[in-house]
């Protein structure tokens, strides 16, 4: 992701050793590099997605396969523009905000447009966003003490969620909608259990942060 914070993504990253590209790209890093683009793009894509899903009163075969596309191609943005971005250290201040909105708006767009179409229990479209926006809320507030490091169970319930919300948006009939309920099943509950890491996580580090602050107090002259 593009200049995503380190609780994000464990890390900004650093240029490749050696690399004349990498120099270059850390010497020029601007709003407008790749990564940025990749960013905006993302964003641009948010209201085309819906437009698309929407069509025809929104149970078109066709323009949801587009409205696919248009998901499909965000997702993979966001996976190219994180790559970009620690590989060359192209972090910028837009980078930090935008990013992180167009991970959210995606996604959020997507669920809560399926939801709206009726294909999608609403119960989990809350679920879902209440997660993701208690997390984010979480990691203001221990940034203080310090980050939360992405979690390969993180990793998974993103790439989940992705499979499954872009199964959900396809017309799909017999088995592979069958197989979409358990894929979105999934994704709800890798969503669960990492939120709970996540909750767990930031109570120790709050712990942590407060204790290392009264022993710097007390020792202090």
């Amino acid at each position: 992701m593009t200049g995503v914070p380190a609780s994000a993504e464990g890390g900004q990253g650093r240029p490749a050793p050696g690399g004349k590209l990498g120099a270059a790209a850390v010497n020029q890093a601007s709003v407008w590099n790749i990564a940025n683009i990749l960013t905006m793009m993302r964003l641009v894509l948010v209201p085309a997605f819906v437009a698309l899903l929407f069509q025809d009163g929104g149970y078109d075969p066709a323009w949801r396969a587009w409205a696919w596309a248009a998901f499909a191609v965000a997702m993979i943005t966001d996976i190219f523009d994180g790559h970009l971005a620690r590989t060359y250290n192209l972090v910028t201040d837009f980078g930090k905000i935008a990013d992180p909105i167009a991970d959210k708006a995606i996604m959020a767009a997507g669920l809560i447009s399926l939801s709206v179409l009726g294909d999608l229990p609403w119960w989990v479209t809350g679920v879902i966003l209440f997660r993701e926006l208690g997390i984010t809320l979480m990691r203001f507030w221990v940034i203080r003490h310090g980050v939360i490091p992405a979690s390969r169970g993180g990793k998974m319930k993103t790439l989940a969620q992705g499979v499954a919300v872009g199964m959900y948006v396809l017309a799909l009939t017999g088995p592979l909608a069958t197989l979409r309920f358990w894929v979105m099943a999934v994704a709800v509950a890798l969503t669960v259990l990492t939120g709970l890491d996540y909750v767990r996580q930031a109570i120790v580090l709050r712990r942590a942060g407060l204790t290392a602050e009264r022993e710097r107090a007390v020792s202090a002259p």
